[in-house]
């Protein structure tokens, strides 16, 4: 173990420990990602004793600010490259209504108690003689070759205390590509519906942190199946099942949602592009028919999606600027890709999907991409290939009209002064008849062009050039 604490901070932490003659220990997620082979920056040390005066004496040995806050009992200071918080071990007890333990001062193994996952609670020793020892009182280190996430307490016990601990193992899930321990699953199960004491900035930083993961579908599985979907993201879980009629039925839209998320994570990193995948059919609950002769629709899904996306985005408290309306337009045009590659590829089409997504073109065709979810390889490699015309088309339309980002060669300005206007009907009447033609390829994408067309119109509403007198 000695081979991972090479950086200097440990050396100065034993030191003071020993002089201090009170035991410091390495614990929680930097010990994990070192059996995981995984780089962490974030030090985590708990002291038998005081952590806040043992990490100013810390401090005060490596010439550096700690920041202290008492409220919570902790010390962090940062040294190098690495950041080292410290804390006093302690043991915890939970009021029912509330996940803000009463906290005591306790032995290593009572900390190791209170950590929420076996994997979690490993620790590694700082004093001299002990130096790089493991302490690893629950067998966390099983766990982690079998690739499970425990909890080193009883797990209806640990969940109820702290509810939270549910979103962390299924986050935990997908971060790692473990399996939650089948007594731990049942625990959340019969806990679920306490996460609601916790608020919902704690929970949609773990729901993130899921979405962000490389393959999320992982963790949406064990949300659906321990059922906390349902308190958490309703009209998500409203996704699952499948409706049968005359012995016909439709996709269940809940794994159809989990494939193209882990489709587009495939490609991307993007945070936003992966709650478009979430959200592209959000409305296909509340917009499913059937249609005798048909079979199933989901009409107009994408217009209800995208006018359910600014309530999705504030009952989650994600933020409500760009990054929202950048999620909502890809709901919102996330099937003209998909028909267009059905039909005759026109300019005119081209033109109104370049003018509509502008710079996010190249998102909404990821997000389309991903949205091919069949098994039949004929009609993959169709869609393919179609994909690759409409994406020709745009480039091919774009350099020619530069409609991307649009804006009109004459303005709305132009026409006043041409025609002795005041702001009115006339002017955006004219105005769009302008953004048409040039959509529709009447005319031309240049100054020349529009005022010509602008002129031609003017005069069939019974409107005459005002001559220039400058």
């Amino acid at each position: 173990m000695k081979q991972h604490l090479q950086h200097p901070v440990f050396s100065i932490i034993s030191a003071v420990a020993d002089r201090q003659q009170v035991q410091a220990f390495a614990i929680g997620g930097f010990v994990r990602d070192i059996f995981l082979s995984r780089p962490s920056k974030d030090i985590d040390i708990v002291v038998v004793g005081n952590g806040i005066a043992f990490a100013e004496a810390v401090a005060d040995a490596l010439k550096v600010k700690v920041s202290v806050f008492k409220s919570f009992g902790t010390a962090m200071l940062k040294y190098q490259d690495v950041e080292v918080e410290f804390v006093g071990a302690r043991k915890e007890s939970y009021r029912a209504q509330s996940r803000k333990p009463i906290v005591e001062n306790g032995t290593l193994e009572d900390d190791q108690k209170r950590r929420d996952f076996t994997i979690n609670a490993l620790a590694i020793a700082l004093n001299g003689e002990q130096f790089g020892q493991l302490v690893d009182p629950f067998n966390g280190m099983l766990d982690l070759e079998n690739k499970l996430i425990k909890t080193p307490l009883n797990p209806e016990e640990t969940f109820s205390d702290d509810p939270l601990r549910m979103m962390r193992a299924i986050r935990f899930t997908a971060q790692l590509n473990f399996v939650i321990d089948d007594e731990a699953v049942e625990a959340i199960k019969l806990n679920k519906d306490r996460i609601h004491i916790v608020s919902q900035e704690r929970i949609t930083d773990e729901l993130n942190k899921i979405v962000l993961s490389a393959q999320p579908s992982v963790g949406f599985k064990y949300l659906l199946e321990t059922g906390l979907i349902n308190h958490i993201f309703p009209q998500m879980a409203a996704l699952y099942g499948v409706d049968y009629v005359n012995g016909r039925g439709h996709k269940d839209n809940y794994y159809h949602t989990l494939q193209v998320l882990d489709n587009i994570s495939a490609t991307t990193h993007d945070l936003w592009l992966r709650w478009a995948a979430i959200l592209h059919d959000i409305a296909k609950p509340v917009t499913k028919r059937f249609e005798p002769g048909h079979g199933w629709t989901f009409h107009g899904h994408e217009d209800r999606g995208a006018r359910m996306v600014p309530k999705l985005f504030a009952q989650l408290k994600l933020p409500l600027n760009d990054k929202m309306k950048f999620v909502q337009k890809l709901v919102q045009l996330h099937m003209r890709p998909i028909v267009l590659t059905q039909e005759i590829v026109t300019d005119s089409a081209v033109r109104r999907l370049l003018f509509e997504a502008g710079d996010d073109i190249e998102s909404l065709m990821l997000l389309c991409k991903a949205d091919i979810t069949t098994k039949n390889e004929y009609k993959i490699k169709k869609y393919r290939q179609n994909f690759e015309l409409v994406q020709q088309k745009l480039k091919d339309v774009e350099e020619r009209d530069r409609v991307r980002n649009w804006q009109p060669p004459i303005t709305g300005n132009d026409i006043m002064q041409l025609f002795g206007l005041k702001e009115g009907r006339e002017v955006g009447i004219i105005k769009n008849q302008i953004r048409e033609a040039i959509l529709e390829g009447d005319i031309p994408n240049t100054y020349e062009a529009a005022l010509e067309f602008t002129i031609k119109k003017g005069r069939e509403i019974g409107l005459k050039v005002v001559e220039n007198t400058n």
